[in-house]
């Protein structure tokens, strides 16, 4: 392996990126995670013991840089890899399933999954819906089971993923499972590098009313000018979904056509591949009333901000002072955070 710690400390330099020592302490983790699983393969595979660290589950408060330096150690290990959004590792998951003709549609899957990779990354990792909740300890069981290396990024602990959530005793397995199998490092830094860049946030117009209106109309005119305006149809397993302002993959919504309907990260994942410019205007401040709605709007953004699109909006209040629901204000940091770069002048 290349000196991971010294190509760290260059690639800092270059980017004019602030060191800490909580940053080139995960880099000391991250190489002896790297050495135990990945080192003196043919003794791993003949002497596997079951309590061998499998997984590297990285946790820490929004913008604390967990991304980026996981991003710099996927990209300089040399391994067979995938980068994947949870979400849609789940949906292609169940999709499998659901088409398999296998007594053991699960292990049929990770052996698949296998042949592609030896190391799997999940960036922003949280767990929301009741279904891959029920399913995620056996999936995980056969994926450590058969040498998967998984790497993960999280603002929630591992003892914390799905609280509160509906039915969460049949969910402790897969907490213990993870507990058992994976390293887990809290990075600690006071700072939201996000926030702090200077990024100023052009692209964000509160309140909701007409002023806020016609400067978005000002600038979405000006975007599309010469572009051809069409409307577009993505059809998900027999959904219509309907996209009416799109021209040529600058695209305008209403925060009611995204989250205030039976959609979700399926129905995201789809429009984004069309997109190179989001419009979202009239986000609505939120509250245990229409958690609903911000459960859909945090699936949203995280699938915006894998894709790298930039965002411009409208919000009934500054990005400094959204509410949220009780159940959401922890994954809702992290919306926010994502946020302020996505709108920022320098994101584009």
């Amino acid at each position: 392996m290349i000196n991971l710690k010294k190509l760290f400390l260059i690639d800092c330099k270059n980017k004019k990126l602030k060191i800490n020592d909580s940053q080139l302490a995960l880099i000391n983790l991250l190489i002896k995670f790297y050495e135990n699983c990945f080192n003196n393969y043919f003794l791993n595979k003949f002497f596997f013991k079951e309590n061998k660290k499998l997984g590297f589950y990285l946790t820490g408060e929004v913008g604390v840089g967990k991304t980026m330096l996981l991003n710099f150690f996927y990209k300089n290990i040399n391994v067979d890899k995938k980068r994947l959004h949870f979400n849609e590792f789940m949906i292609n998951f169940h999709d499998f399933v659901h088409l398999s003709k296998t007594s053991n549609p699960i292990e049929t899957f990770v052996k698949d999954l296998k042949r592609k990779c030896e190391l799997i990354y999940f960036d922003e990792f949280q767990v929301t819906n009741i279904v891959d909740a029920m399913i995620l300890g056996k999936l995980f069981e056969i994926i450590f089971k058969e040498n998967i290396k998984v790497i993960f990024t999280s603002n929630i602990s591992i003892k914390n993923l799905y609280k509160d959530g509906l039915q969460r005793e049949q969910f402790i397995p897969f907490i213990n499972i993870m507990k058992n199998k994976c390293y887990e490092h809290e990075l600690i830094i006071k700072e939201d590098y996000r926030k702090s860049q200077k990024q100023n946030i052009s692209r964000y117009f509160y309140p909701s009313n007409e002023e806020s209106n016609f400067k978005i109309n000002q600038l979405f005119r000006k975007l599309t000018k010469g572009k051809k305006l069409e409307e577009k149809k993505i059809t998900i397993k027999g959904r219509d979904f309907i996209i009416k302002d799109y021209y040529e993959k600058i695209v305008r919504f209403d925060f009611s056509d995204l989250c205030d309907k039976n959609v979700g990260a399926e129905d995201y994942i789809e429009i984004s591949k069309l997109c190179d410019f989001i419009v979202i205007k009239n986000i609505p401040n939120f509250s245990d009333e229409n958690a609903d709605k911000q459960q859909r709007f945090i699936t949203l953004i995280d699938i915006i901000y894998e894709k790298k699109i930039p965002l411009m909006i409208s919000s009934t209040t500054d990005i400094e002072n959204f509410t949220s629901s009780k159940s959401l204000e922890q994954s809702f940091k992290r919306t926010l955070s994502r946020l302020h770069e996505l709108t920022s002048v320098s994101f584009i």
